[in-house]
């Protein structure tokens, strides 16, 4: 393997690994649901804040029945459209008008060297815990952030005059204490609950908390609907849509790439294409335009095109629950189809750039194109010679076979929207660690049952981290593994091995450390709408699997089964 200057980011502490108490929604899916749901009813509503807290119950407790959620979450509910009805307020709040208060018990207790004062907890920026972040990042916008808890706290620093607006982090009963001061005077006050309320090494949801602290009224896209916006980018790929974007077919190559690129798929390249357009337009009620499309398409011809050489080079026979092209069209035409895709692609993207972008954008595209085969290469090295990988390496691998793709996405979406170098620039580190992240996430739900990727032995993020962790009995057959050895174990060995030396928790730590790299990488640019739109995007794209990791959910169906039998 060639070297790599591909560094780790700073992990994630384990205990954001902890399972939220019971009176907080489990999931981070079942999370994200509700603040939907609640977003939904606010603006049905529209009611005016403050509300007291009896008012606020009320209305979560209608939503409770309307949608049947359960109701040990109706204090969680009650925050969420206390948070909804300020949110607009907040928004035009400057930054140095406002005031973060965060809670001293997001630190690991023992082992935090930072000393008390009386005005609360004094970081000395250890790197243990997540406070030294979110603080930084609050008072290079403007905030005044105090590490600190308590309605006198709170009450003393309204009376000042000084503050604004109040974004405060704390357990949902140290809210409820605070909230009648903030009502009385009438204070703009939007909470994020801790996912524990037992005073010690508590954790927060730190995306949550990064958008709250962000809010602004400089970014357009805030109101967005994104879900419609994906919606409406899948209706450009139909047969019909794609048969105009990409000419009549006129033969069987062309046939097969146009219903390859109407199947099933997330799409999520083409839909960040989307995105990024419209946040740089700088309207967010324009009509999203032709060569716009031509684009996204291009995006999804390189990836559908990747798809089907990786079937190939991976000896798959099964994609999106069918036979592969290459199992049903044979391996020759299968190629062709590809490599036709690539031309299209390249075709779209001269046909839908503006003349002074032409050269940009194909230089773009083709520097991703490029980037992926080598990392694509790499790993196809690998299986040729099989050699363990530490998890740098597995890391560099995924940079190159995965980021890329991302990168031209939205560079491709930025460039046509008007963005600049610099804005360019920070979308490639995004764009870097989001990559990663994705494929690290990729990894962990490739470990599921229902799947037989450890049984392939492609390089893994988890086997990495195994391989580096466990020592003694066990380490034989994860270099077995390393080695493709026949002996190998079993891919249900492996998941119950890695269980019992925390390889998942670990790598989950990993997953979270690359998606705060990311929003990280996201500092240097101006434009606030783009900003918050890919904020709100890591939300998006991660939040469908991670929801299947909790532990309690993998506790559930282990005992449902144990019935079954």
């Amino acid at each position: 393997m060639t070297p790599t200057t591909l560094t780790l980011p700073r992990p994630v502490p384990t205990q954001a690994l902890r399972p939220p108490k019971e009176n907080i929604p489990q999931t981070l899916g079942e999370r994200q649901r509700i603040r939907d749901l609640v977003i939904a009813y606010v603006e049905q509503k529209r009611a005016t804040p403050p509300l007291p807290l009896s008012e606020l119950r009320s209305h979560a407790e209608v939503l409770i029945m309307e949608h049947k959620l359960d109701p040990k979450h109706v204090d969680y509910i009650g925050v969420l459209i206390n948070n909804e009805l300020w949110k607009d307020t907040l928004a035009t709040i400057p930054y140095d008008r406002r005031l973060l208060l965060l809670p001293k018990c997001l630190r690991i207790e023992e082992k935090c060297p930072a000393p008390f004062d009386e005005f609360g907890l004094l970081c000395k920026s250890c790197g243990l815990c997540s406070i030294q972040d979110v603080q930084a990042e609050a008072e290079r916008l403007g905030y005044a952030v105090l590490v600190a808890e308590g309605s006198a706290i709170v009450m003393s620093i309204i009376e000042t005059g000084k503050i604004d607006a109040i974004v405060g982090v704390s357990c949902i009963s140290v809210l409820e204490r605070a909230f009648p001061f903030m009502e009385a005077a009438a204070i703009p006050g939007v909470a994020i609950p801790l996912l524990q309320d037992d005073c010690i090494n508590t954790t927060v949801d730190l995306d949550w908390v990064w958008d709250i602290v962000h809010i602004t009224s400089d970014d357009k896209t805030r109101r967005l609907d994104l879900d419609a916006l994906r919606t409406q980018v899948d209706t450009w790929f139909t047969v019909e849509s794609l048969t105009k974007t990409m000419g009549k077919p006129t033969g069987r190559t062309e046939s097969l790439a146009i219903e390859w690129l109407a199947k099933a798929g997330k799409r999520w390249r083409p839909f960040l294409t989307a995105c990024a357009w419209r946040a740089c337009c700088g309207n967010t009620e324009a009509a999203l335009p032709a060569n716009l499309m031509k684009l996204a398409v291009a995006v999804e011809c390189f990836h559908k095109a990747s798809l089907i050489h990786d079937d190939i080079e991976d000896g798959d026979a099964e994609r999106y629950g069918e036979p592969t092209m290459h199992a049903q069209v044979g391996m020759p035409l299968a190629l062709n189809v590809g490599d036709y895709l690539l031309g299209m692609g390249y075709k779209l993207i001269a046909d839908a750039a503006p003349a002074a972008l032409v050269g940009q954008m194909v230089q773009v595209a083709a520097d991703g194109h490029r980037r992926l085969c080598l990392g694509q290469g790499s790993e196809l090295e690998w299986v040729v010679s099989p050699e363990t990988l530490a998890t740098l390496e597995v890391l560099s691998i995924f940079k190159g076979k995965t980021a890329p793709a991302f990168d031209v996405a939205l560079t491709l979406g930025a460039l046509l929207g008007g963005a600049d170098e610099e804005t360019i620039e920070a979308i490639n580190d995004y764009s870097e660690a989001l990559g990663i992240a994705y494929q690290i996430n990729d990894d962990l739900d490739d470990l599921s049952e229902s799947t037989n990727d450890l049984d392939a032995c492609r390089p893994s993020l988890p086997m990495a981290v195994a391989l580096e962790r466990i020592k003694g009995e066990g380490r034989e057959g994860i270099l077995k593994w390393w080695k493709r050895d026949a002996d190998r174990p079993s891919g249900t060995q492996l998941r119950a091995l890695m269980a019992e030396h925390g390889i998942i928790d670990h790598s989950q730590s990993l997953l979270a450390s690359f998606k705060e790299r990311a929003v990280s990488a996201l500092r240097p640019i101006e434009n606030e709408s783009l900003k918050g739109l890919l904020r709100r995007l890591m939300g998006k794209i991660f939040v469908e699997k991670v929801e299947g990791w909790c532990k309690e959910e993998i506790e559930a169906e282990r005992l449902a089964k144990e019935k079954v039998v």
